[in-house]
């Protein structure tokens, strides 16, 4: 029931790409073809209107669940506003040195939960599945993020000693360092995080390393080009959802069958499982698909 009552607005998001189609099918010498562009400019603007429409309702909605779930046990600030949205949340094992006597040390871990907004950080412990005590935020522009080996924590996959990795913890050892300065207290907080998975690692580096992503995307020339085969739904804020036929530009693969890329018909970014697509090896389909969102996308600017 519920792809049938998505599939009119589906209908709606794909009419730039026939109508773009028939544009380019047109002959520019005939009176039909300025009316073909009339009609893309229309529709691109209406299919604009709608994305933005239903983009803004899902956030302020889901800003107003987060924010009834949140506790706040240092100064809370509003967290509702109409600039911020999510882009990823999840937990990661956050790992700590602490004194064992006089001269050894031992590392230490615990769970924490991450909000990830488009402006700011904010560092939480789960109390349950619906409740989160905050511990403290930063300002997105105060974040860095790094790699980091398992050697760094004297850590090994394979070793489970003293205190080190539990059966439930005992795959977080995707690791990756974190800086940031925090709003709570104005000191640098450095943390190593480890994620369960290998591409929840990449992935959080991808949401969290904003400035090195816009540079990384800006070359668009070389990127691995993909169609999809097989419908996706977004599950996550930092997931694409996809239909068949879509082409994506791929920015990012991983090993464990993950690409993070951009729909091409919009512009959308986000992650997807690799099984859902595959690879465009045509030079020529490369190069007009290149052409057509060069077309699209300066369509988007221009209404």
């Amino acid at each position: 029931m519920c792809s049938f009552l998505i599939l009119p607005m589906q209908r709606v998001t794909r009419l730039p790409l026939l109508v773009d189609t028939i544009c380019q099918k047109t002959p520019k010498d005939s009176p039909q073809y300025e009316e073909c562009k009339k009609a893309l400019h229309c529709v691109s603007k209406l299919v604009r209107k709608c994305n933005e429409g239903a983009r803004t309702m899902e956030r302020t909605e889901m800003m107003y669940t987060i924010n009834s779930q949140l506790e706040f046990k240092i100064k809370p600030f509003p967290l509702v506003s109409s600039s911020r949205w999510m882009v990823k949340r999840g937990e990661l094992t956050a790992y700590s040195e602490e004194k064992n006597g006089i001269f050894s040390k031992k590392m230490s871990r615990h769970q924490v939960y991450f909000f990830l907004f488009n402006d700011v950080l904010i560092v939480t412990r789960k109390k349950s599945e619906e409740s989160y005590t905050v511990i403290d935020y930063a300002l997105r522009n105060q974040i860095w993020v790094g790699p980091c080996q398992p050697e760094d924590l004297n850590l090994s996959p394979t070793r489970t000693t003293a205190g080190m990795l539990t059966s439930r913890q005992g795959t977080a050892s995707h690791l990756f360092r974190l800086n940031f300065s925090s709003n709570r207290t104005g000191e640098k907080v450095p943390m190593i995080l480890g994620a369960e998975l290998l591409n929840e690692r990449a992935r959080w580096i991808s949401a969290l390393g904003q400035s090195h992503n816009e540079k990384r995307n800006s070359d668009r020339t070389n990127a691995m080009q993909v169609e999809v085969i097989r419908t996706y739904t977004a599950r996550q804020p930092d997931e694409l959802s996809l239909q068949v036929a879509d082409v994506v530009l791929v920015s990012q693969t991983v090993e464990d069958g993950w690409y993070e890329g951009m729909r091409l018909r919009d512009g959308e970014r986000g992650w997807f499982l690799s099984q859902c697509a595959q690879l465009i090896t045509c030079q020529a389909t490369i190069e007009k698909n290149m052409q057509r969102m060069d077309r699209l996308q300066g369509l988007e600017t221009n209404v």
